[in-house]
Formats: C-alpha cells, sequence, structure tokens
C-alpha cells in the first residue's frame, strides 16, 4: 500500500513526529508512506483546503492508495477531503476509530487533529491509531455479524457521493488556478504524484499548474 502523509502549515512543525510513527507502522507492514505536505514551517506552504486538493489528486490518480491528512482540529482537513468524489475520509482522534472506520467504513483517508488533544504522550496514540488502520484485513465489519450490511452502506455511499458529484476533471477545471497551483507547488507532492499517477488525463491537468 502506498501511504500519503499531508502537515498543512499550523502543525508543519509536528510533521516529524508523524511522520516517524507512521514511517515505523508502515515499514512492518511492508507499507510505502510520501512526505508530501509541509515538514516544518519554512516550507512551501499549504492550507487545509490544499490538502483537500492534493488529497483528491493523489487517490483519483490512484498514486497513492490512502491519505493520512489533519490539521489543528482535523475537522478541516476532513471537509476538504470529503469534498471531492473518490475520497471517503474519517475523523480519527483515537485508536478505536481508526479501526472502526477501517472495518465499518472502509475509507481511503483519515483526518488527525494535530493541536487539540496532542499533548503528553501524543506519539503513543498517533502510533496506536496508525497500527489499527493499516494492520490487518479491512472491512470486515464490526462486529463481525454486520459486516454485510455494512459493506453495501460502503458501497451505496460511495456510488450517491459520485451520483451527486462533476465529473472529477471538470470539478478541478472550475477550481481558482492559483489553489490548484499552490496545492501542488510542492516537489515532494510532484515526485510521488508524477511518478505513481495511473491516470494520465488527471496528470496531464496537474502539469498545466507546475
Amino acid at each position: 500500500m502506498k501511504i500519503a502523509l499531508m502537515n498543512e502549515f499550523s502543525q508543519a512543525a509536528k510533521n516529524p513526529i508523524v511522520l516517524e510513527q507512521l514511517q515505523a507502522v508502515a515499514s512492518e507492514q511492508q507499507h510505502q508512506v510520501f512526505n508530501v505536505g509541509m515538514d516544518g514551517d519554512n516550507d512551501h506552504r499549504l492550507t487545509y483546503i490544499h490538502l483537500g486538493i492534493m488529497a483528491s489528486l493523489l487517490l483519483n490518480a490512484k498514486a497513492v492508495d490512502f491519505v493520512v491528512t489533519g490539521c489543528g482540529t482535523g475537522q478541516g482537513a476532513l471537509m476538504a477531503s470529503n469534498a471531492f468524489p473518490g475520497v471517503a475520509c474519517g475523523y480519527c482522534i483515537d485508536p478505536s476509530d481508526a479501526y472502526l472506520f477501517a472495518q465499518i467504513n472502509n475509507g481511503n483517508a483519515l483526518a488527525l487533529p494535530y493541536a487539540k488533544g496532542f499533548g503528553w504522550g501524543a506519539e503513543l496514540n498517533i502510533r496506536y491509531i496508525f497500527e489499527k488502520a493499516f494492520t490487518g484485513v479491512k472491512g470486515q465489519g464490526y462486529p463481525p455479524e454486520r459486516k454485510d450490511s455494512q459493506v453495501t452502506n460502503a458501497g451505496i455511499l460511495e456510488q450517491l457521493k459520485k451520483d451527486v458529484a462533476k465529473d472529477y476533471l471538470e470539478a478541478l477545471k472550475s477550481i481558482d488556478g492559483e489553489l490548484i497551483r499552490q496545492a501542488v507547488g510542492g516537489p515532494r507532492f510532484q515526485e510521488c504524484f508524477f511518478n505513481y499517477s495511473q491516470d494520465e488525463n488527471i496528470s496531464a491537468f496537474v502539469r498545466q499548474h507546475v
């Protein structure tokens, strides 16, 4: 599995802490991690709005399989990500959230709060969240006897989002070009996206903005 981690400006200083925990868990499961957001206060500036655009590009182009995003409360990153088709982002504050999201909703992104509640032992909580999110088989239901209905409802929700959304490329073309340029301007994002994108039309759109 390819996992993208992204931090925005208000929580950029915490990126090394989060990245260390994610890489530790991912390496045990043979997953790849791509640190595509800000890794410090002086890095290419991003807001949670840019993170939503980045997550949608990476997931819709199948450059990565999963996105770990977040902001101070996690709520802005959650809303920005879920604004786009092809992104099913959950909100996660503790390991049980990660486990239940993986088993019941089986989405492709998690938004975490990196300021609210991020105190003593925060790195342990982050580590355990990632263990529950990325260890074992997803979509098994919880409790197990409810798996069938939960899988069915997750599929209905995915189709519902497709039905009410614009065509993804048409949606991208309607966004302010400056937002797109800032979102895709980071070199680590570009390296991950262009090396692994499986959709040439989306790749061509991004190339027009770099």
